[in-house]
Order: structure tokens, then sequence, then C-alpha cells
């Protein structure tokens, strides 16, 4: 009976993937990224923390059990236990540094919260100029920051709920831009053997423009800019064990996407664990004009008072370079 159950969801993920597979391929979504390519700001927010997820794709709405899910899911942390902390490294595109550490902890067997931070920065660049392009000999910086606080209930044995807080900053030499947005995510366990299903609207708010001045090249100020739509994302997940025993498990997982700056995308993801010590993952993202591939590896085990977690994730662009994630989780 349990071998023909999990026939029976293998089939409903497999049609799930057909399913959003074929209005990306065939595009009965119509394909809006290149019309809406470039209309909103603060782009790192886009930027996935965690080496577990970023293997799978990034589909992890509908898991979100670690503290990246104050990235993903709010929802998630109303389903973890004790106090976790995350800290996760990314060498992101061009020299781009890319870091994110969370904190969760449960205050009741219902409630839980979060906190996390986020930081995206480079060296400082020199300033070249159409009149002096091997420099000016000044330099400027670039740098972003986010920080969250979240809050998760679970309302019922199945449905949890819950709501993040960001706040976001940009700054590009003398222009810097700040952002308050809120992230809403639910998360439904269906009774179906392990099925679990997740909805989420991240980095929700108001339309922002930069603040600051600068000089042009004739001498006149410019203190007015246009303002552009945070990077607001519609996710929709779907996860379950095909195959689960003492020893091993092996978890599924698809994710929809719809950013507002881009077209619809999804990802593909899946988990194998022996004995919760090792973890093999692999995803592919569809419908991306960069991404593709991802894989990674983990291992989890007691270590002094704390169970610790280290796990490394690389994603595979199709022109620009490899991006590489190490993240440590601690689970007190």
């Amino acid at each position: 009976m349990r071998q023909r159950f999990s026939h029976v969801l293998v089939a409903m993920f497999l049609f799930s993937v057909g399913a959003c597979a074929v209005p990306a391929a065939a595009q009965l979504i119509p394909f809006l990224g290149g019309q809406r390519a470039g209309i909103s700001s603060l782009q790192f927010l886009k930027i996935a923390p965690g080496a577990r997820a970023a293997a799978m794709a990034e589909a992890f709405t509908a898991l979100a059990d670690d503290p990246t899910a104050l990235h993903f899911n709010p929802a998630g942390i109303a389903r973890m236990d004790g106090f976790q902390v995350t800290f996760s490294h990314t060498a992101w595109l061009v020299d781009i540094r890319h870091e994110y550490a969370a904190v969760t902890y449960r205050l009741s067997p219902a409630d839980a919260v979060g906190v996390s931070i986020t930081s995206l920065g480079t060296d400082d660049m020199e300033i070249r100029t159409e009149t002096q392009p091997f420099g000016t000999g000044r330099y400027f910086s670039y740098g972003d920051i986010g920080v969250t606080c979240t809050y998760a209930r679970s309302l019922t044995d199945r449905f949890s709920a819950g709501i993040t807080i960001r706040y976001a900053e940009e700054k590009i030499d003398a222009l810097k831009t700040r952002a308050v947005m809120v992230d809403i995510g639910t998360f439904y366990l269906t009774g179906l053997g392990s099925t679990r299903f997740a909805v989420t609207v991240n980095n929700f708010g108001a339309n922002i423009s930069p603040a600051g001045s600068i000089t042009q090249r004739d001498g006149s100020t410019v203190s007015s800019f246009q303002d552009f739509s945070p990077p607001t994302v519609f996710r929709i997940g779907f996860a379950f064990e095909p195959y689960e025993d003492e020893h091993h498990r092996l978890t599924a997982s698809i994710q929809l996407n719809h950013p507002n700056d881009n077209s619809e995308n999804l990802g593909v993801g899946a988990e194998y664990a022996w004995e919760r010590i090792f973890f093999a993952r692999a995803g592919y993202k569809i419908n991306t004009d960069e991404e593709g591939l991802t894989a990674g590896v983990g291992i989890s085990a007691p270590l002094g008072f704390a169970r610790t977690g280290v796990d490394y994730a690389f994603s595979l662009y199709k022109t620009l370079n490899s991006v590489h994630r190490v993240t440590i989780t601690l689970a007190l």
C-alpha cells in the first residue's frame, strides 16, 4: 500500500512538472521578460542565500525548514525546533561578495520568530571617464544591506503562516536608496503522505527612488531621480518524499516563480539524505537566460552542544562565471 501510494505521489509530481513546464516552453503564459526587465531596484534581494536551497535550484518555498526560510518563506520557521543559526557566504558574479546570517527561535509550540541580515558589496572601484579612461584617481563604493524581522505561527497542525518586515538599503557613491517591504508566506501539509504546498509573496512595497545628488560633466547638479518598484516575486511550491525509510530519504520539490521584472521561471530540485548525516542535491532552472544546472552536498552531525551542518552548492551560469556557496548551520 505504501509503495502504491508513493507511485501515485511520483505521478502527481511529474504531472506538476509537465503542467508548469508547458506554459514556460509554449508560452501559454506570455513571455514578458524583455518588456519588464529593468523595472525594479534593489536587485540584491533576489540573490538566494543558503547552499542547500541553491543546490535544489531554489525550489525551497515548500521546504523552508532552516533559517534561510526567512528569505524564502517566513511560514517555514513555525515548523522548526529550538534555536537555530545560519551563516552563508556566496562568491557571487564578477568578484561580488554576498553574506547572509540568520537566527530563528521557537517561542512556543505554535509561535516562532527570526531575524536576518544580508549584505552585498565590492572593493572600492576607481572612477573612469571618457576623457580619463585609465582612472581619475578618485574611488567610489557600492554596497547593499538588508535586515529582516519575522514572526510565524502554526494556526493548525497542518497550516502555518508568517510575515516578514524587511528594511533594505543600497548605496552607490553619493546616492542611497532606502525601502521597507513585506514578505507574506503560507505553508500547508495536505495530509497526503508527506506532500506540502506553499505560497509566498516576497519584497512587496511601494516604489522607491535614490536620495542624494550627483554633479554632471557640465557642472550641473541632479538630485531628482525616477522611482522603481522593489523586486516583488510571487512563488508557488510543492514538495514531498517519493521514498523514505529508516536510513534513506529522497525529497522532490518544484516551484513556479513569477517576478515583477522578468518572465516566469520554474525550479525543480531533489535531495537525497542518508542517516541525516550525508546529503546530495541537484536541481535545474527552466525558462531563464543564464541559470540552469545546480548541485551540492552537505554533512550534518552532533558537535559539542549543537548539531552542526555544512553545505556547499554550485550554480552553473551559461555565459557568466559559476557561483559557489558555503553555509554553516547550528541547531541547539
